[in-house]
């Protein structure tokens, strides 16, 4: 598993660099699609780190109006705000209704921040929608490369 990752992580910064390079845009981070293009199997794990990142960058934007937040401040502020709330998904677990149990599990400790870091820079539709694009990418890419042996 750690050889997928490590090759993963590797496709997602070229990838990235590709389409920062050609497109102008950013993957929410150099690293995430990596990280995310193995989680598309699971993609209720995407849709909480993706709400994480959201809510993220919403509790930061509201803490500027009060605070003076910016630079490598708001940098550490925004990757400690996505921290702790992915901590607080973490600490519940599961969600249990009386058909269905959700799994909260969201993607890396940082991954949320990073996210946010770049809905702020380029807007939120811009950074999904890249960060998609590209993880998708990556998983076609390790899919190819592995013959498909990671997926269970």
């Amino acid at each position: 598993m750690e050889h997928l990752m490590t090759l993963s992580i590797g496709l997602g910064l070229i990838i990235s660099l590709l389409f920062s390079e050609l497109l102008g845009v950013a993957a929410g981070g150099m690293i995430v699609p990596g990280y995310v293009a193995l989680y598309l199997d699971r993609p209720l794990a995407v849709l909480i780190t993706l709400a994480v990142a959201w809510m993220t960058w919403m509790t930061v934007k509201m803490m500027s109006t009060i605070m003076i937040i910016y630079g490598r401040r708001r940098t550490v502020i925004t990757l400690l705000v996505g921290f702790l709330y992915g901590a607080f998904f973490r600490s519940i677990g599961y969600v249990e209704t009386v058909t269905l149990v959700f799994d909260l599990t969201l993607i890396g400790y940082l991954i949320p921040g990073l996210i946010a870091i770049w809905i702020e820079k380029q807007g939120l539709v811009e950074t999904f929608a890249t960060l998609i694009t590209s993880s998708v990418i990556v998983r076609l890419l390790l899919i190819l490369l592995t013959g498909g042996e990671f997926i269970s």
